[in-house]
């Protein structure tokens, strides 16, 4: 009896995770470039004897993973707005390193700097920070990302890849600091950017509160299950205390 316990206590540990991703996801879902937060979990045999000689199974806590989902993308019209095309980040100069997004509300600064909505310079596939001629205008970008100002070329917009399997970080929103250090793109066949449009967070507003209820439900069931097994277990002792 004592084992249902711990499995529906390992559950609602889980539930718990799966419950704040989800808010987390409802809370981004207007959010540029925002990708949504998974939960995998795995079940775990307990290795502890019992006398039936059965095997328990609980609840991992869960790892994290990426939604890898396109969000859809939205015309601007502004030349300073940029999304990417296929599996790749644009590449961002951050305080805590080479940070991916794909987020592409980038701007011009007085000196001529390419930067991200919060200001942090945006890389090129060496991994420099791009620099614009600030008496040039807005910049002309092509599929393949190369940046051109009044016919002169300028740079090229840095694609990155990463494996955020092996586990990330967020970072301002709609940045990702994985722990695979990213690698540039070099072969664009299948992956470009597209100037004039912002992709729009992957999250699904509706299926987000469907799970959150169906989460929620789970909870409620599990604790309810609990309560039962408890009073359970408390008449039992009091019954087998009563007959010695």
């Amino acid at each position: 009896m004592q084992s249902g316990i711990y499995v529906a206590l390992s559950s609602q540990m889980a539930l718990e995770r799966r419950l704040t991703t989800i808010a987390d996801n409802l809370a981004n879902v207007n959010t540029t470039g925002f990708r949504g937060t998974e939960v995998k979990f795995d079940q775990v045999l307990s290795n502890t004897e019992n006398k039936l000689n059965a095997k328990v199974a609980f609840v991992s806590q869960g790892n994290d993973y990426l939604s890898t989902d396109n969000g859809e993308l939205q015309n601007t019209g502004n030349l300073f707005d940029f999304a990417v095309k296929g599996d790749a980040y644009f590449g961002l100069n951050t305080p805590a390193g080479l940070v991916v997004t794909r987020d592409g509300r980038f701007t011009m600064t007085d000196s001529g700097a390419l930067v991200s909505v919060r200001g942090f310079p945006v890389l090129d596939p060496g991994g420099a920070p791009i620099q614009l001629d600030p008496a040039g205008g807005a910049p002309s970008v092509s599929s393949d990302g190369t940046i051109t100002q009044g016919g002169r070329r300028m740079g090229q917009i840095g694609l990155y890849s990463s494996d955020v399997s092996k586990g990330f970080l967020r970072y301002e929103n709609s940045g990702i600091l994985p722990t695979d250090s990213p690698k540039p793109v070099i072969d664009r066949s299948n992956v470009g950017v597209a100037q004039g449009y912002l992709e729009n967070s992957n999250v699904n507003g509706m299926r987000e509160m469907t799970n959150l209820i169906e989460v929620s439900r789970a909870f409620d069931n599990i604790s309810t299950l609990t309560s039962s097994s408890e009073g359970t277990l408390t008449d039992a002792i009091k019954t087998l205390g009563g007959s010695q």
